[in-house]
């Protein structure tokens, strides 16, 4: 799987998302299901897919689906498109 679908689909299980979501338009609170116990599991689903362990200023930075793409990115994780 591709880093960028991989990511969007633990955004998808992690969340509870449509397939289908505008992930560029994706950010915290956007939408009813990213609230604070989501923020959790979705901190969780990201460091197991991706065998890393977020800091506390990530896991409060992480605030929309390209702000993950660029604290991933500071973890060595490379997007593909």
């Amino acid at each position: 799987m591709a880093t960028t679908a991989a990511l969007q689909d633990v955004f998808v299980r992690a969340l509870d998302l449509p397939a289908d979501t505008d992930f560029g338009a994706l950010a915290y609170r956007s939408v009813p299901q990213w609230d604070s116990i989501a923020h959790m599991r979705l901190v969780a689903e990201l460091e197991s897919t991706f065998d890393l362990m977020l800091d506390a200023d990530e896991v409060i930075d992480l605030s929309s689906f390209t702000v993950c793409q660029q604290i991933l990115a500071r973890h060595g994780v490379t997007w593909d498109g």
